[in-house]
């Protein structure tokens, strides 16, 4: 099994807090949070992890090279800025399998990868995403899901009270015609997500696992506090 993990994201709302490295390796608990998304790919079988690099990239191959991890790299490097969607599509490229994870690197959701894939493969799906149900909250759009998964329609930011979110966890079908005819850099929440919604072919798992960004300083904070309890002390993994 191999996986996509973004990580090539300029990171400017954690700069305050984070600007001596990319924050994929931003330090919780010691550890760099890349390192916690690789432990959680282990434990699901994957063995091939294709990291998708921009920014100080120099930093997270140095890294890996001495982690001393059981896994096989590759590296999908942007030399300029290609989106979320250029740069899934450019990792793409050096997937092996028909299917493949795809994951955000400043994104922990710790979503049943067994049954995600187990659910794509029953909707015969080209593209599956994880959903995470909220509460009270504002600072993410919601997704509306038919009662087959099938996901309908994505809804702006604002507050509401319940409501599911894109977890940014997805299975991808490698093989497919949805980038046809996009250039090399665009949005994939804007020019993929939203423009598969409400024809079939897109379909949502809604999943109760923990779910952190660490986008902003505060969930920066918050994330260093949840994994001395999730992490740390070896109740969960």
């Amino acid at each position: 099994m191999e996986a996509i993990i973004l990580a090539g994201g300029l990171g400017t709302r954690l700069r305050g807090v984070v600007s001596d490295v990319p924050k994929c390796m931003a330090p919780v608990c010691g550890r760099p949070f890349l390192s916690y998304l690789l432990e959680y790919l282990e434990k699901y079988g994957v063995d091939r992890v294709i990291l998708a690099l921009g920014y100080m990239h120099e930093i997270v191959e140095q890294w890996v090279e001495h982690s001393g991890l059981n896994l096989e790299f590759v590296y999908s490097m942007e030399t300029e800025p290609l989106g979320t969607g250029g740069a899934i599509c450019k990792a793409l490229e050096y997937a092996k399998g028909d299917e493949v994870l795809i994951l955000n690197g400043d994104t922990f959701f710790d979503v049943d990868i067994d049954a995600f894939f187990r659910l794509h493969r029953l909707h015969g799906a080209i593209l599956s995403m994880a959903l995470k149900p909220m509460r009270n909250f504002e600072r993410y759009g919601t997704v509306e899901i038919n009662e087959s998964g099938g996901v309908e329609a994505f809804r702006e930011k604002k507050f509401c009270e319940r409501g599911v979110i894109n977890g940014g966890v997805y299975v991808i079908q490698k093989d497919n015609s949805i980038f046809d005819g996009l250039p090399a850099r665009f949005s994939f929440e804007k020019e993929i997500l939203e423009k598969l919604a409400g024809n079939g072919r897109l379909f949502g798992f809604v999943n109760e696992g923990y779910f952190i960004d660490i986008g902003i300083p505060e969930d920066y904070a918050r994330a260093g506090r949840d994994f001395e309890q999730l992490f740390d002390d070896g109740a969960n993994r």
